[in-house]
């Protein structure tokens, strides 16, 4: 996302969201120099509330986590669109096609 971010409208602003702590975020960003704000949800609540958890295995392992999301989400605060289960790859690609599709 910061690759494309001087590509996006100056009202479109980008946002990510994380269970680490801010300080952990913050060497994050430092050592990505990702130039957009982070936002902690260590309690997963907001990640729940927007449907972006689900079952993971590891090691043999299950248990729920975060799944890479990203939404698209318009002034009045409403999910104009979400992509579940993304790559970071894909992302931006998927973020300026449907700006583009919205104008």
């Amino acid at each position: 996302m910061r690759d494309i971010a001087g590509q996006l409208p100056e009202e479109v602003s980008i946002l990510g969201m994380s269970a680490d702590p801010p300080n952990r975020q913050k060497r994050f960003d430092e050592k990505h120099d990702l130039g957009f704000g982070l936002l902690s949800d260590p309690d997963n609540s907001t990640t729940s509330s927007y449907g972006a958890r689900s079952e993971k295995k590891m090691y043999g392992n299950t248990f729920i986590g975060t799944t890479r999301s990203a939404f698209l989400i318009d002034a009045e605060g409403r999910i104009e669109q979400a992509w579940y289960g993304i790559s970071p790859k894909d992302t931006p690609l998927e973020i300026l096609a449907a700006l583009e599709e919205a104008e």
